[in-house]
């Protein structure tokens, strides 16, 4: 019987909001494994009594990035960690966009400003700024040209907590078409679902949002699976790959362009396809009779 942790974040005093977590260790169960949920910081964990340790809602990575990838490559040295630990450190960094435009995939345009960087912002077009450590919009906003003080108070907001801010166009078209999520699960397509616009004009970047507002399932076109393999395929470490989701948006001429590749905690949305729960399953299981690496 595969020992199995399903890695969480303790949300405490708040309830968690992983719809998916109980859903899935009750079918890993009823499937014949061992499935316990833990936190990924909790210290008496024993990682290597596990055959795996699936990273599943981690949601506080990316306000402790650092810690959180060396505990990553920790476990990964006493079990199997899915994903692995090379793909988390690269993933958890969001100047891998610069790497994946750099392969050739189609990627919604991007600079980089580092602490310390000037305030080089957009003059002649809406704009988004966010950290290149961030989960669930946290420290997002968009800002336009005529209100340059408040996007320079965000810039040095993000500076003042270590944070190098990505800056990137607005696209227009998430307020009609919206972003679409392309999940993969075991090297397939698992399923796909598409969300309205999450960063609302005059929002604070430091106010909460709903990250994932209008969820719906959405039938792929073959454009937006062209792009979401691309990416998949420049991944470094690709082959260990056991999950993935790729977020689209349509730039100026209609065409999807990569908006993120998330590769460490991406919420799987069984409750809006649960039809996807028995590949789930079928795909941690044969990943934790594989062993360690």
């Amino acid at each position: 019987m595969p020992r199995i942790a399903l890695v969480t974040y303790d949300p405490r005093p708040e309830p968690s909001h992983d719809r998916d977590l109980p859903v899935l260790r009750d079918a890993l169960a009823a499937a014949g494994a061992g499935a316990d949920i833990v936190f990924w910081d909790d210290q008496g964990v024993d990682w290597a009594a596990y055959d795996l340790a699936l990273i599943r809602s981690t949601w506080d990575y990316s306000l402790r990035n650092a810690e959180f990838v060396a505990w990553a490559e920790r476990c990964g040295k006493a079990t199997r960690l899915a994903n692995p630990a090379p793909v988390v450190r690269w993933n958890t960094d969001k100047r891998y966009l610069g790497d994946l435009t750099g392969a050739g995939v189609p990627v919604v345009p991007t600079r980089y400003l580092a602490p310390g960087a000037a305030a080089d912002l957009p003059e002649d077009h809406e704009y988004v700024i966010k950290p290149t450590s961030g989960a669930g919009a946290r420290y997002a906003a968009r800002h336009t040209p005529d209100r340059r003080a408040e996007a320079v108070r965000h810039l040095a907001r993000l500076h003042e907590e270590g944070f190098t801010a990505m800056v990137q166009p607005y696209v227009r078209a998430i307020d009609t078409r919206g972003e679409r999520a392309l999940q993969y699960f075991g090297g397939r397509l698992l399923h796909a679902s598409r969300k309205r616009a999450v960063l609302a004009p005059g929002t604070a970047f430091d106010a909460a949002k709903v990250a994932h507002p209008g969820l719906e399932p959405w039938t792929p076109e073959p454009a937006e699976l062209a792009v979401a393999e691309r990416a998949l395929a420049a991944v470094p470490d690709a082959e260990g790959l056991l999950y993935a989701r790729v977020d689209l948006v349509d730039g100026e001429d209609g065409q999807p362009l990569l908006m993120e590749l998330e590769l460490v905690e991406p919420n799987l949305f069984l409750f809006l396809h649960p039809g996807s729960l028995e590949r789930v399953v079928e795909a941690v299981l044969a990943q934790a009779r594989r062993g360690h690496p």
